[in-house]
């Protein structure tokens, strides 16, 4: 006796294992979310985004040598409004008393004090994490709680927390907004909570594992969750959707089985382009986009899994409420902007060539910025307001670091001559022109007599100090030579001499060692600053914006005249070389982001269409949208960050395809049966609920971002992709259907799908009594069927069939039974026609 029943493919199989092993997956996924809530604890998070740059640039190298060779104390720069020049000294004093400041940098010049506004520079003790230098920073805001007081400092200031406050506000609004969009496109209320389930299972467990990628970048620690959302809460509708569909014919196991086994490999498909995109960031020289791509890429992957292995037991436990909580559905039709892109189908496209050429110039003139102190966000910070205000009352600080070998102070002496001499600079400091005492600079070199006038002690002790100086250096000649006129460059001599009285050599009385204490405190100072056993460190003070032309050709002058004394090993550090170095690894990596991210996405369209013209189209529209977004700033006139740029570029071209491919693909499966005009009408239809959702998501999520941080960084970065998003969603319903109507026949000239060749025995088989047919049926059928069909029909229908079900003319022939002339507009479920 021959098995009638269907055969279950492979995906069938994995279905019904998930489904119905789903408290085993309800109980694995309690335990690792568990378990993520308490790995989130140890994810070390940078703040500085100078750690990603290339290693081989300046910058990188620079500050792995300073970090290694000196230690920069914290600073800060204390504006007091609204006082007179004499309240400003009396603050002055009272500053430089305050436990913890090292020092307080006040006079009353116009650098200083102008338009009854005082500038304090103060130096702390410590460094700008160090505990001296918070305590010492809230007791100055103690002191001057009564005055007009702005203060711009990186001490104490945790970028991690401030973003993690904003973020959690962002969430919770976005959250709000996305229940809102979530309920208009959903076909039942209690389809909401499993969607919000699925995804925040997937959160969880993205931010509970992204310790396993060592540390990750405030960047991506505080937009992942929201991007995450955004870019995958699709995956889990899809399902939905199948389920609601599978569900008006089988009972909840089977429908949920089969609408399992139908989305994965779906699902799988559309995450493609998304991943695509993200992993062309992994290929950017500047290490922030690797640092991004997994981390995204990672919470695309959780969100799959989330979906496939946990949605469908959620599925099966609100079933029952999804059925008792269906409703009409809530968003409208667009027809009449169908027959619009139908009448414009020989206008748009023109108009639209045109646009995106302008467009692409303009987005190539963007004006990119590569420092982000001087943005000014929506969302303004107590720390960013202070920054502005003295900025406008006294100008920028842009300081720059030289960093040479250690041990030629003629040859730093000489370049911080030359430096002072350009009118670029404002001032210099370094070891060579810091003053000792009665003229001498630490630097200069003295002699035996000279030494012990400046410092205070006898000749004789001076001389024996000079000779012990000559044998720990190995410059025995200096001693038999007559130690008379041995000459010792005053900041060793006196570092010698604080080594020889630690280890007791030499011991001094009275006024003396008193006077050399402070001495050595000073020194000591100076030197973790400015000296280590291989470099010393000179710091520049220019009076150019840390980002310019005139900055950058500064820098060049910098670097040839350290070159007159040093071949090798010497750095120029500063937030302008940081601009510098940015700006040449952005020149690689926009051409090389725009090149992968479209690569990948039209190699992967070409297998999915079959074809290779429709991929160039759907490139061609989002690689336009792209272009209007970044001609804005063009326009506005208004510097965007580059990373901005970098990372929308990828998101962009990854995420935002999938709108262009949904309405190709229920184009390109309606015109089998339809007109292609009407075909096209249709497939708006179909597909305006998904994209409405994502697309509403992904903008209202960059949007909200743009507006409620205060990082500049990640405020360039959501402004872009709100703004992308909806350019993006206007080019494909408004323009992408027109070019698909007359770009028809590019797309069949360019297929290279192979036609399966028509089965003749098919053709002349036949059968009666109750059977069950599965796959495609040409011919003539007489009698009773229940079918899901999706095909044409020549010849009369009389049947019952559910909502939803849309039955229209295919072809010159068609003809409506004169008792059945309004069926189109007054079908329901049960009512034949």
């Amino acid at each position: 006796m021959q098995d009638n029943k269907p055969k279950t493919s492979g995906m069938e199989k994995v279905a019904a294992f998930i489904v119905d092993k789903r408290n085993l997956f309800f109980l694995l996924y309690a335990l690792a979310l568990i378990f993520s809530v308490v790995a989130s604890g140890w994810v070390k998070v940078e703040n500085d985004i100078t750690t990603y740059l290339p290693a081989d640039t300046e910058t990188r190298q620079g500050l792995t040598v300073m970090d290694e060779n000196f230690t920069t104390f914290g600073t800060a720069r204390v504006m007091v409004s609204n006082i007179t020049a004499g309240t400003a000294q009396a603050l002055h004093k009272e500053l430089e008393a305050i436990d913890g400041v090292y020092s307080v940098e006040f006079d009353e010049t116009a650098n200083h004090y102008r338009e009854a506004s005082a500038l304090y520079s103060v130096t702390f003790d410590g460094t700008a994490q160090d505990e001296v230098s918070l305590s010492a920073l809230d007791a100055i805001r103690n002191r001057l709680s009564g005055y007009d007081t702005f203060i711009d400092t990186e001490v104490g200031q945790d970028m991690s927390a401030e973003l993690a406050d904003e973020m959690g506000v962002i969430l919770v609004i976005a959250a709000v907004i996305i229940v809102v969009v979530l309920t208009l496109t959903s076909r039942s209320y209690a389809e909401v909570p499993v969607l919000l389930l699925t995804f925040g299972a997937a959160a969880l467990l993205n931010m509970g594992t992204n310790f396993l990628c060592g540390t990750i970048s405030f960047i991506s620690n505080s937009v992942t969750v929201i991007l995450q959302l955004a870019l995958a809460i699709d995956y889990a509708i899809i399902l939905c959707h199948r389920f609601s569909d599978e569900h008006e014919t089988k009972e909840t196991r089977e429908a949920c089985i089969a609408a399992l086994a139908k989305a994965i490999p779906e699902i799988s498909s559309s995450s493609l382009t998304t991943i695509s995109g993200l992993g062309a960031l992994a290929f950017m020289h500047f290490g922030i986009g690797r640092d991004m791509a997994a981390v995204l890429i990672k919470a695309i992957l959780f969100s799959l899994l989330s979906v496939f292995t946990l949605m469908p037991g959620l599925l099966m436990v609100f079933s029952r409420r999804i059925d008792a909580t269906r409703h009409r559905k809530l968003i409208p039709q667009i027809t009449f902007l169908g027959k619009f892109d139908v009448a414009t189908r020989w206008i748009v496209p023109p108009i639209f060539a045109v646009i995106v050429v302008v467009a692409a110039v303009l987005a190539n003139r963007c004006p990119y910025c590569y420092s982000f102190t001087d943005l000014v966000t929506a969302k303004q910070s107590t720390s960013q307001i202070a920054h502005q205000k003295i900025k406008n009352t006294f100008g920028n600080e842009n300081m720059v670091a030289i960093i040479v070998p250690k041990g030629n102070y003629d040859a730093e002496r000489s370049i911080l001559q030359q430096l002072d001499a350009c009118p670029e600079v404002k001032s210099t400091q370094g070891l060579a022109n810091i003053e000792a005492q009665d003229g001498y600079m630490l630097a200069d070199a003295v002699t035996p007599r000279q030494f012990s006038e400046l410092a205070g002690v006898d000749y004789e002790v001076a001389e024996a100090l000079y000779a012990a100086y000559a044998v720990d250096q190995n410059q025995y000649g200096s001693v038999l030579s007559g130690i008379g006129d041995y000459k010792v460059p005053l900041f060793d001599i006196f570092m010698f001499l604080q080594k020889e009285m630690k280890d007791g050599n030499i011991t001094l009385e009275g006024d003396a060692q008193a006077t050399l204490d402070d001495l050595f405190d000073q020194l000591n100072w100076a030197q973790i600053q400015l000296q280590s056993d291989r470099y010393s460190r000179m710091v520049v003070y220019l009076n150019l914006p840390e980002e310019s032309d005139e900055t950058m050709d500064f820098l060049t002058t910098i670097h040839n005249i350290i070159g007159q004394y040093y071949s090798g090993d010497c750095y120029v550090v500063g937030n302008s070389t940081n601009v510098k170095d940015l700006s040449s690894s952005f020149g690689q990596d926009n051409i090389l982001i725009s090149i992968l991210s479209a690569l990948f996405v039209v190699l992967i369209l070409l297998f999915t269409f079959k074809s290779v013209g429709l991929p160039i189209l759907l490139i061609v529209v989002i690689q336009g949208s792209i272009w209007i977004n970044f001609s804005v700033p063009t326009l506005l006139d208004e510097p965007l960050y580059f990373l901005g740029y970098l990372i929308v570029n990828a998101i962009q071209m990854g995420a935002n395809i999938d709108y262009a491919i949904v309405i190709s693909s229920h184009y390109a499966d309606l015109k089998k049966e339809l007109p292609t005009r009407q075909a096209l009408i249709a497939a708006l239809n179909e597909a305006f609920p998904t994209i409405f959702t994502s697309g509403t998501i992904l903008a209202v999520a960059g949007a909200l971002i743009g507006q409620m941080t205060t990082n500049p960084v990640i405020a360039a970065i959501g402004t872009c992709l709100g703004r992308g998003t909806v350019i993006s969603i206007v080019l494909v319903l408004a323009v992408l259907p027109q070019i698909l109507l007359i770009g028809d026949s590019i797309v069949e000239r360019t297929s290279f799908a192979m036609k399966a060749p028509i089965d003749l025995s098919r053709i002349n088989r036949s059968a009666s009594g109750n059977m069950r047919v599965s796959g495609r049926v040409r011919g003539y059928v007489n009698g009773v069927i229940d079918a899901e069909i999706r095909g044409t029909l020549d010849g009369t229908l009389h049947a019952s069939v559910t909502s939803g079900t849309t039955i229209e003319p295919a072809g010159p022939s068609y003809a409506l039974p004169q008792d059945a002339a309004a069926w189109a507009q007054s079908y329901t479920e049960g009512e034949e026609v």
